[in-house]
């Protein structure tokens, strides 16, 4: 239960950041108006970190029926809640620039690996679970449920780290920059949390 109060006030500085940014986009900052190219690093990362956070979501919602542990509960509720918000951001933006959700390019072509992800069982991006590995979470109960989506959600931060890492030094939109580099500092914070309540249940996180 320790880490509950750390989970609430992380979450409450997500959507005050989240506040922040959609005000500063209403409000006309030329950084967050200024329409990118479709090919863009910008256009790219939204794109595809909606298509990420979409199965974060997702993994979340199912370990939530899976367990009764209120930890586990809490920080997969904050999770869903805080990536489907951030979501909901970058889809936004892509309508305000008037530019396609999806692109024929691969994913990751933005960050100059296109042909890194094979989309092979449903694993499209840097640690995104395969559609087996989805099925298993959902099949499972209890603490090899909350272990199991406790080591997928490590690497599928570790996965988001490295994308939102590549919009810091290649995206141009500010808004869209200062998001990102929110995700790096949140996600390795709850990387570190992970691993502490991975060791609580005598596991860790997958190699």
């Amino acid at each position: 239960m320790r880490h509950v109060g750390w989970i609430a006030g992380a979450a409450a500085a997500v959507l005050v950041a989240a506040g922040t940014i959609t005000y500063a986009v209403a409000a006309g900052d030329d950084s967050g108006t200024r329409a990118p190219a479709a090919d863009s690093a910008d256009a790219g990362f939204a794109r595809d970190m909606a298509v990420h956070h979409q199965q974060a979501v997702e993994m979340s919602y199912i370990v939530r029926d899976r367990t009764k542990d209120v930890e586990v509960r809490r920080l997969a509720y904050d999770i869903a809640q805080t990536q489907a918000n951030q979501r909901g951001m970058l889809l936004g933006w892509l309508d305000l620039w008037e530019l396609p959700k999806v692109s024929s390019d691969a994913p990751m072509t933005w960050m100059g690996m296109g042909d890194m992800a094979s989309g092979e069982d449903g694993s499209l991006m840097p640690g995104m679970a395969t559609d087996t590995e989805m099925k298993r979470l959902g099949a499972l109960n209890g603490k090899q449920a909350e272990v199991f989506y406790l080591q997928l959600m490590t690497d599928h931060h570790k996965g988001g780290v490295h994308m939102a890492e590549g919009c810091v030094a290649k995206c141009t939109v500010g808004v869209e920059k200062r998001l990102a580099q929110g995700m790096v500092a949140a996600q390795q914070s709850e990387i570190k949390l992970m691993a502490d309540m991975l060791k609580e249940r005598g596991a860790k996180a997958r190699d």
